[in-house]
């Protein structure tokens, strides 16, 4: 009977922790990053951002990727253990000063406040991969077609 209360507790806590997840569509995740002040960022566009979150977690807040080296990336924007975040078990510069559970729900402020903090840094949006392999140097006025928003597609980029 005890063997059955843990299980129920167990579902308990798995459900709770996927209700405040979200993935979010296109259109909506391009507004919540307007409203965060992310268009022209270091002269970034919403379409930059757009195309990294979707590259790097097809826009799901509770994506996680475990690598190579034992570090785990979070989130929208995948945020890495290693340097941004502190997951209580790989060694962590966190930078971004938040535990990467944070990073896993609907509520996105925190997850854009750390990644203006990586873009911020030395290497800018070339610190994701995904960027330089799909998004740099390519027309990102798609990710807004269909959108209503006042974003301009294209920014004149600033380079660190």
């Amino acid at each position: 009977m005890q063997a059955w209360g843990t299980v129920m507790v167990i579902l308990t806590l798995l459900m709770v922790a996927t209700v405040d997840t979200k993935i979010y569509g296109r259109c909506n995740l391009a507004m919540k990053l307007e409203e965060a002040g992310l268009n022209g960022f270091l002269g970034y566009s919403i379409g930059d951002w757009l195309c990294v979150a979707h590259y790097e977690s097809g826009f799901d807040t509770s994506f996680v990727d475990h690598n190579p080296d034992g570090s785990s990336e979070y989130g929208l924007f995948q945020l890495n253990s290693a340097w941004w975040c502190d997951n209580g078990v790989t060694p962590t510069q966190n930078l971004c000063h938040m535990e990467c559970r944070d990073l896993l729900n609907r509520h996105i402020l925190d997850d854009i406040m750390c990644a203006k903090q990586v873009v911020s840094s030395r290497n800018g949006m070339n610190a994701w991969n995904s960027w330089t392999r799909h998004c740099r140097g390519h027309d990102l006025s798609e990710w807004l077609k269909g959108c209503k928003m006042h974003a301009k597609p294209d920014i004149e980029r600033m380079t660190p």
